[in-house]
């Protein structure tokens, strides 16, 4: 779908992969980028010696974006610096550091954030991750004005998604991503029209996504094959739910539902299928602790796993 508007003087502030398709968006469309704002550099390289820029700080040095990374932004030197590029608006993607009130209000149509879910379910942190978590059979991305609340602000746009029976947190990432870099230049060219309308989110519905635990990784056989599926995929592939195979974790990446009953963590074959509380799951792909990641079949091929072989 063709855009027509004017180009807008923009802030952008996002700092993961998830970010970065909107920003290209913009760019593409011709606005005018005068800053990016990202976290900062953190240690990484094969020894973990060397900073490793985010990938939009990255993305927006390609470009030629000037790239901020301060560590607060509750300052009042950082909120003249915000206030000074004098932008018509900012758009904040996964940026990961809460604005104050005072940058909220400094752009004059306000911030706009693309948030991975149907707003008000799964305001927080991991909305992608619950979503699939909980079993839920849609998801979609809302550009939203935003205000001083967690993920609180009025509605400007939606758009919504099937997520597929097998569809894992990675897979919704990149179909989301995408949806989010193609709403978020519409909502923008309605905002500068003055025909954006704003929407309260609704009292109902509210459900929070708590940032995900390495408490919470571990499989439990023991609940019922459709909960085990949804753990796995909710968790694909980072950070991985996990079992233990003759004492080795195993970081399971994909699954299916499968038929079957047995006592919950018992294999019943020599395919990895593994009995739940209620029902079964097959393994599709796996990592083992220190090895690549591959399909079981592959797996198999080397380590056979007989059937009634108890798993932890």
């Amino acid at each position: 779908m063709t855009v027509m508007f004017m180009p807008l003087r923009l802030i952008f502030m996002g700092t993961p992969d998830f970010s970065v398709p909107t920003l290209l968006a913009l760019h593409a469309a011709g606005h005018d980028i005068v800053a990016v704002y990202t976290r900062e550099p953190k240690p990484g390289g094969r020894r973990g010696l060397e900073l490793v820029p985010t990938p939009v700080e990255r993305e927006a040095r390609g470009l030629g974006i000037p790239v901020l990374t301060p560590k607060s932004l509750k300052t009042s030197e950082a909120q003249a610096e915000f206030a000074a590029f004098s932008a018509d608006a900012a758009v904040v993607v996964a940026y990961g550091m809460i604005l104050p009130k005072a940058v909220l209000d400094a752009p004059r149509l306000g911030c706009f954030n693309v948030h991975a879910s149907i707003l008000p379910r799964w305001r927080g942190a991991a909305p992608i991750n619950r979503a699939i978590m909980a079993g839920d059979k849609e998801s979609g991305v809302t550009i939203m004005q935003m205000d001083e609340g967690l993920d609180t602000g009025a509605m400007a746009l939606m758009e919504r998604m099937s997520i597929g029976a097998d569809m894992t947190a990675g897979d919704l990432h990149d179909a989301l991503m995408q949806l989010g870099a193609d709403a978020m230049p519409r909502a923008l060219a309605a905002a500068d029209r003055g025909t954006l309308t704003l929407t309260p989110q609704p009292e109902a519905g509210v459900t929070y996504a708590a940032k995900i635990s390495k408490d919470e990784t571990r499989i439990d056989w023991s609940k019922s094959a459709a909960d085990v599926h949804n753990h796995i995929r909710g968790l694909s592939p980072f950070p991985g739910a996990w079992f233990e195979l003759d004492g080795v974790r195993v970081k399971v990446l994909r699954s299916t539902l499968a038929s079957g009953k047995g006592a919950p963590g018992t294999t019943l074959d020599d395919r990895l299928t593994i009995a739940c509380g209620d029902g079964a799951v097959r393994l599709v792909q796996i990592q083992r602790a220190g090895a690549k990641a591959m399909q079981v079949d592959e797996f198999l091929r080397g380590t056979a796993v007989k059937a009634a072989t108890k798993v932890a």
